[in-house]
């Protein structure tokens, strides 16, 4: 299951001044936020497929011994999925904000041992680029699944409890186990989810004294997540402005470094139960 989806974005003014609007990468809202079209998912694909991108997958599917690092051979599967996040307006009950937002564009990347990894990419600085590789296939695996359970429906991730689920006009069903324990295997209303989220997170949203205080990271992130960000900040050298030389590679509250994309973050993550 997935930790936190990591962001980024161009220029605010961009929204405003349309002179910097070439600052956006090609497939980004104004914002700065990924969308959903063909041309990003056409862009994600290529980051995720560039030789750089394929030399740190063989890194991290050799870690641990698994494969050799020449043997490893990664390919990149199908295309790259949009993936949505539980949306700060929503939890906030702003009218007609929808339930979640894309957050980032996830590829499959595939070993020759069979061992799976996710490529999470981004628009950043006119271009895509891959910011973290995380253990499994949970994006695709998660969006295929939904698309069968709801037809239609919009696959979304709450990553404060790591639970997925597929939401169309008022029903919001569960796709994971922690989905199962939040909303109940039959699932809930849009309306009774949202006041679900408002109760747990309606206090730590962007701009709130919690998110201010700079505990969890506000809104959206565990301390865990927190560790594992300052301990990938540490390994990118100081100082350094064009293509980084580490990797943090984190599992639990540890992270040790080694020689990579600094840009990216690597992440093993706990494997739930298949979708439900």
């Amino acid at each position: 299951m997935t930790l936190r989806r990591l962001s980024s974005s161009c220029a605010a003014v961009a929204a405003l001044l349309t002179g910097l609007a070439g600052l956006c990468a090609p497939g980004a809202a104004a914002d700065g936020r990924p969308t959903a079209t063909a041309d990003s998912r056409a862009a994600a694909h290529r980051a995720a497929s560039a030789p750089e991108t394929l030399a740190t997958l063989s890194r991290f599917f050799a870690r641990d011994g698994k494969v050799s690092l020449a043997a490893a051979a990664p390919r990149v599967r199908g295309d790259a999925v949009p993936v949505y996040t539980l949306s700060p307006e929503f939890v906030a009950g702003r009218a007609g904000a929808p339930v979640a937002k894309v957050g980032y564009l996830a590829s499959t990347a595939v070993a020759s041992d069979g061992q799976k990894a996710s490529l999470w990419t981004v628009p950043r600085g006119g271009t895509w680029q891959v910011v973290n590789i995380a253990t499994g296939d949970d994006e695709a695996r998660y969006t295929a699944a939904g698309a069968l359970r709801l037809p239609g429906g919009t696959v979304f991730q709450e990553p404060q409890i790591n639970a997925w689920y597929v939401q169309k006009g008022a029903t919001v069903l569960p796709l994971d186990e922690d989905a199962v324990r939040a909303v109940g295997a039959r699932g809930t209303t849009l309306a009774a989810y949202r006041q679900r989220v408002q109760r747990a997170y309606g206090d730590k949203l962007p701009g709130s004294a919690y998110a201010k205080s700079g505990k969890a990271g506000g809104y959206g992130q565990s301390p865990g997540e927190a560790r594992a960000q300052a301990a990938a900040a540490a390994s990118v050298p100081a100082g350094h402005d064009g293509p980084a030389t580490a990797v943090s590679v984190t599992a639990g509250a540890g992270a040790l470094t080694a020689a990579g994309l600094g840009a990216v973050v690597l992440r093993r993550r706990r494997r739930g139960a298949d979708p439900a």
